[in-house]
C-alpha cells in the first residue's frame, strides 16, 4: 500500500479500510512504516489481527509507526520506494502526491497489479487511462482488483515450511 505521509482524514479513512480488508483476506500490508495514510492502513489491518511490514526511509527503527509489526529502516531515503514496489506482489495506492505517482510508476514498469483509491488520474498521451493502473471506489473493491474476488494473502512463503 502506498501513499501520502500527510493526509486528509478522508483519505486516512479509506487506507483503514484497505489495511483492514487485507488483513480479512490474510494477506500481509506492506508499507512505507510512516504516518498519514501508511499508518492508517496499519492501524486497519492491526485492529482486523492482520501484519503489517514497514520499509522505512531511514536508519531509525523507531521512526515507524506505531502499528507496524515489522520496522524495517533501510537507510535509502525516498530510493526505498523502488524496494517498497519491487517487493510487493500487488499495489494499492490511496491518495497521490509526487512520491505516490513515482511508486505508482514503479508499479506500472514492474507489472504489478495495481489500483487507485481517491488518487490522481493518471492518462496517456491521448487522454486514455494508462494501462494497468484500475481506479476503484472502495477499498474492498481496490484489494478485489489487486487480489482477484477469491485471491488470499499475498507474500506467501517461496518455499512451504517443513512439517
Amino acid at each position: 500500500m502506498i501513499g501520502p505521509g500527510v493526509a486528509a482524514p478522508e483519505l486516512c479513512q479509506l487506507a483503514y479500510e484497505v489495511g483492514a480488508e487485507l488483513a480479512r483476506r490474510q494477506a500481509v500490508l506492506l508499507c512505507g512504516g510512516l504516518g498519514g495514510v501508511m499508518e492508517a492502513a496499519a492501524r486497519g489491518g492491526r485492529e482486523a489481527s492482520g501484519r503489517s511490514i514497514g520499509l522505512l526511509p531511514g536508519v531509525d527503527r523507531a521512526a515507524g509507526n506505531p502499528f507496524l509489526d515489522f520496522a524495517l529502516p533501510t537507510g535509502l531515503g525516498e530510493a526505498r520506494d523502488g524496494a517498497l514496489v519491487t517487493s510487493a506482489d500487488a499495489v494499492i495506492a490511496v491518495g497521490c502526491n509526487p512520491g505516490t505517482l513515482i511508486e505508482i510508476g514503479y508499479a506500472l514498469k514492474r507489472q504489478r497489479p495495481l489500483a487507485v483509491l481517491g488518487g490522481w488520474s493518471v492518462l496517456d498521451s491521448a487522454g486514455e487511462p494508462v494501462p494497468g493502473l484500475q481506479v476503484a471506489r472502495t477499498a474492498a473493491e481496490a484489494v478485489a482488483l489487486v487480489l482477484g474476488p477469491d485471491g488470499g494473502g499475498c507474500f506467501r512463503p517461496a518455499v512451504e515450511p517443513a512439517s
